[in-house]
C-alpha cells in the first residue's frame, strides 16, 4: 500500500546558508577545543610531575644555630649527619610559662623515621619529662664515650637524655637505636662535649 501525499513523512529542508552557518559553528567549536587542549598540554609539559623530595625545603641548621646563639647563650647543636638524613625544621623557642627556652630541630633519618633534638641551658626535671613524653628511665646507653640516660615505654617514642657543657640534650622519636646512635654521636661531636655521667633519675622514677 503506497503512501498518499498527505501521509508521506516530512523531510526537513535546511537552507544552504543555514547549513553553512551550522558547519562553521561546529568547526569553530572543534578549533576551540583543540586550542584549549594545546594550552593544557603545554602547561603540563613545562611543569612535569614532581616527587615528594622535590618539595623538600632545605633547612640550614648550622646557619640557624649561629643566629640563635646570641639568644641562647651557647651555640646550639648543628649535627653533621650522613647522606639520606635531613632536617625539616630548626628553631629557637623563647621561654614559656615553664621558664625554659630551648633549641629545637627535627631530623628525618635515612630510614624515613623521625627524631627531635632539643637542647637547653635552662632544663629542669619537669621540662625533661615533658620532652621525653613522660617515659620512665629504663637504663643508660653509652654512645661514643657519652653515657645517655634512656627513657622508654612499651608503646610510644623513646628518648635519650644527656647533660653536658652546661646544657641538656634530649633526643626523642620512634627511630631504631642505631639511628639514635648516629644522631647522638653527631650531636656531641658538634658541641665538642666531653664524656659525662648520666643524669640522676628525676624524683618519682625508678
Amino acid at each position: 500500500m503506497s503512501e498518499s501525499p498527505e501521509n508521506a513523512p516530512v523531510k526537513p529542508v535546511i537552507a544552504a546558508a543555514a547549513a553553512k552557518r551550522a558547519n562553521a559553528s561546529m568547526v569553530g567549536m572543534l578549533l576551540a577545543v583543540l586550542s584549549t587542549m594545546a594550552i593544557v598540554l603545554t602547561i603540563v609539559w613545562l611543569n612535569p610531575q614532581r616527587d615528594a623530595t622535590s618539595y623538600r625545603q632545605p633547612v640550614d641548621v648550622a646557619a640557624i644555630s649561629a643566629e640563635a646563639a646570641g639568644a641562647a647563650g651557647f651555640t646550639p647543636a648543628a649535627p653533621k649527619l650522613p647522606a639520606g638524613w635531613y632536617a625539616n625544621y630548626a628553631r629557637w623557642n623563647a621561654a614559656g610559662a615553664d621558664g625554659v627556652s630551648f633549641w629545637d630541630v627535627g631530623f628525618v633519618t635515612s630510614a624515613n623515621t623521625f627524631i627531635a633534638l632539643r637542647q637547653s641551658a635552662d632544663a629542669n626535671p619537669s621540662w625533661i619529662a615533658t620532652q621525653a613524653e613522660d617515659a620512665v628511665v629504663t637504663g643508660t646507653r653509652n654512645i661514643s664515650g657519652h653515657t645517655w640516660e634512656l627513657r622508654d615505654k612499651p608503646k610510644g617514642d623513646r628518648s635519650l637524655v644527656l647533660k653536658e657543657g652546661g646544657t641538656t640534650i634530649v633526643l626523642t622519636g620512634a627511630a631504631e637505636f642505631k639511628e639514635f646512635d648516629t644522631l647522638a654521636t653527631a650531636a656531641t661531636a658538634g658541641t665538642g662535649a666531653q664524656a659525662t655521667h648520666p643524669l640522676s633519675p628525676a624524683k618519682g622514677t625508678k
